[in-house]
């Protein structure tokens, strides 16, 4: 009886795992794709919309049209097509129409088994919503393994997944460290392709005689302070301000026009920060024109910015 009971569980267990397998084989992800013509030569606007339990996730880029197998977007008309895009993390399956160029089907994805294992042998937890991602984005194993190799901090997956979307990758990293950059923070680095940090700005910066530290140049950019910008300035008499200052003529609204206007009224170079508390409190050329107006002469700024201050309009 004993061994019975035994052989029944073990076929029971059987069962129990062969329908998991066959649920876990059933989960293939899928959902619609449209293609539409991009701005970029060369490109085409690819769109996934994956339809889930409790809602929906798109994902949307332009795409080279070689990433298209055996497409071609230059046919007139018409045609049915089936291309499988197939990537380390898996294969996407699609087929359906194109009508001059554009049209829209039906995708299924089929997850490589192995993936998730080799990533998280070089250290990186992949799950399925990120193997998922991580085959749009082509985030390869070598991709991988060279993004490793560069030893950078709050590296991870997720991370591995925003270098692709914002291009970064070992020529971006190295072009950094040419121009004396760290570039070691993988945050800062995604930072710096969203807020436009270039190798070029770092050197025209250099070049300049300032050595900006990481944050200082995100925040240049954040808040507009770009080299173009600072010739401006230049041409206004301001050579070599202060970066912080710089960043908060910016924030506050200090510009060419506004130093042209104060230097056409008597004013020919007012020290940085006092331009930055002229904006902070309001005192701008009209008011100074329209204290003049009034008879009132030979302000200095101080003064100026003291009757704001107290509310003297």
């Amino acid at each position: 009886m004993r061994m019975r009971r035994t052989l029944a569980y073990l076929v029971f267990a059987s069962c129990v795992l062969l329908i998991a397998v066959k649920n876990r084989a059933a989960e293939v992800r899928s959902g619609d794709w449209t293609i539409s013509k991009s701005e970029d030569a060369g490109k085409v606007e690819f769109s996934l919309i994956e339809h889930r339990r409790g809602g929906s996730s798109s994902h949307e880029s332009d795409w080279p049209a070689s990433s298209f197998q055996g497409v071609d977007f230059s046919k007139p008309g018409r045609q049915d097509v089936h291309f499988t895009i197939t990537r380390d993390a898996g294969k996407v399956e699609c087929e359906g129409f194109l009508n001059n160029g554009e049209g829209a089907g039906l995708f299924h994805f089929q997850p490589d088994a192995s993936y998730p294992r080799e990533m998280q042998a070089l250290g990186f937890a992949v799950d399925d919503d990120k193997q998922f991602a991580m085959a749009l984005q082509d985030v390869s194993l070598e991709f991988a393994k060279q993004m490793k190799n560069e030893h950078l901090s709050n590296l991870d997956a997720d991370k591995l997944i925003a270098f692709r979307i914002f291009r970064v990758d070992s020529a971006f990293i190295e072009a950094l460290r040419a121009e004396g950059l760290k570039a070691s923070d993988a945050d800062k680095l995604v930072a710096f392709r969203i807020h436009g940090v270039t190798p070029q700005m770092a050197r025209s910066l250099h070049q300049a005689g300032y050595s900006p530290d990481e944050d200082t140049l995100i925040a240049m950019r954040i808040h507009g302070a770009t080299p173009e910008w600072m010739a401006e300035l230049k041409q206004r008499g301001y050579d070599h301000v202060d970066l912080e200052k710089l960043i908060a003529f910016r924030i506050h609204g200090v510009s060419p026009e506004f130093i042209q206007k104060l230097q056409g009224l008597g004013y020919p170079h007012p020290d940085p920060d006092e331009l930055i508390a002229m904006r902070i409190h309001n005192v701008t050329p009209e008011y100074i024109s329209d204290m003049r107006a009034r008879g009132i002469h030979d302000l200095s700024i101080d003064k100026l910015v003291a009757m704001r201050i107290h509310g003297i309009d």
